[in-house]
């Protein structure tokens, strides 16, 4: 990847980090409560934070994936900072683990598109 490139995607990655931040302030601000289909997931997301794997809510039909890493994510930070438990699974630190996988997602759109376009990311 040529120079100019590299800087292309890391302002690119940082604009949308940016973007994202802004709005999921904005959100969280205005939405505090679980809204929509959050009201099935973030319970069942607490309920992983808590320890409770064999807990399922029927009405969920994606596979638990986002749950146990957001607990992997959660309790080392938690052991970190030394957060208290009501922000350790809260609905905002639930989606800001969204947000962080999103970021994740346009970084890994990046690797397929210079993979397709036989590219290397580091400019070999």
């Amino acid at each position: 990847m040529e120079r100019s490139e590299a800087y292309g995607f890391s302002a690119a990655i940082s604009g949308t980090f940016l973007l994202a931040c802004l709005l999921f302030s904005a959100l969280n601000r205005q939405q505090r409560a679980p809204y929509m289909d959050e009201a099935f997931h973030v319970p069942q997301a607490q309920a992983y934070c808590e320890g409770l794997f064999q807990q399922w809510d029927p009405m969920i039909t994606t596979l638990p994936g986002l749950y146990l890493m957001s607990v992997g994510i959660v309790k080392p930070a938690v052991w970190l900072f030394g957060w208290s438990g009501s922000v350790v699974c809260s609905t905002g630190m639930l989606r800001f683990i969204n947000l962080l996988f999103s970021v994740g997602n346009f970084y890994l759109l990046y690797l397929l598109l210079c993979k397709i376009h036989h590219k290397n990311k580091w400019g070999l």
